[in-house]
């Protein structure tokens, strides 16, 4: 990671982010996130464990829009897919997709305990083959709700492409990490190496969301960059 001080959060005043959290996150996150939080932060790369917040305006969202049916692509412990499914009714189901089912397999136990892994159908696989395959059965296009990813950015386009045919109208998508550790916004010079090749596929994807007449789109600052889209036609 970028180094040993920096956090995914783009509040780079760490009392301010700190104040979100404990006055407005922590207050009303259910136990089952709050164990598997602690859960992930025991594991080695824990800091690609989902923001707290982020995983707050997911439940919200799912909430409005009265979601059933969710692919996530990218889950690893499991924090923002529990997020899902406590958030989801009981006969709701979610697809979802990663490649490392070791990681899935650490938070997986919070997830039973929580009563909510028969929502979940885990697939290990890379995203792309899993999305091309749903959509080879017709009853798939347009049948879901909802949809998160934070998987290998050089695909968030591939995966946008799939995704726009798998959603409902009206239904949303969220791309987790879209201002990337905000170097989206300064010089390349300035990033280190082992981020710039996806700090370039994060700013292509982006100017792509803007100029998409399928979606709505808003970006918002949390965690390391949240950009929500609602398909319109």
């Amino acid at each position: 990671m970028p180094t040993e001080k920096s956090h995914p959060g783009l509040l780079q005043t760490p009392d301010l982010y700190k104040y979100i959290l404990e006055t407005n996150v922590y207050p009303r996150e259910p136990e089952p996130l709050k164990e598997l939080r602690a859960v992930t932060a025991t594991h080695p790369w824990a800091i690609m464990g989902a923001a707290p917040d982020s995983s707050q305006m997911i439940g919200m969202l799912l909430k409005l829009i009265g979601a059933k049916k969710a692919i996530e692509v990218g889950v690893f412990t499991g924090y923002s897919l529990l997020s899902t499914a406590l958030s989801i009714p009981d006969d709701g189901k979610i697809v979802a997709i990663d490649v490392d089912r070791e990681a899935y397999e650490y938070g997986r136990p919070v997830i039973e305990k929580a009563g909510v892994e028969h929502k979940i159908e885990f697939i290990q696989s890379e995203g792309l083959p899993v999305l091309d395959k749903m959509l080879e059965k017709h009853a798939n296009e347009g049948s879901f709700d909802f949809a998160f990813i934070d998987a290998d950015k050089n695909n968030y386009i591939n995966y946008h492409e799939r995704i726009m045919k798998l959603l409902k109208v009206n239904g949303i998508v969220m791309y987790d990490n879209t201002l990337w550790w905000g170097t989206v916004a300064k010089p390349e010079e300035h990033v280190i190496e082992r981020l710039k090749e996806d700090r370039i596929n994060i700013i292509k994807f982006n100017k792509s969301l803007a100029a998409d007449p399928r979606i709505e789109i808003c970006m918002v600052p949390l965690g390391d960059g949240l950009t929500i889209c609602k398909r319109l036609y």
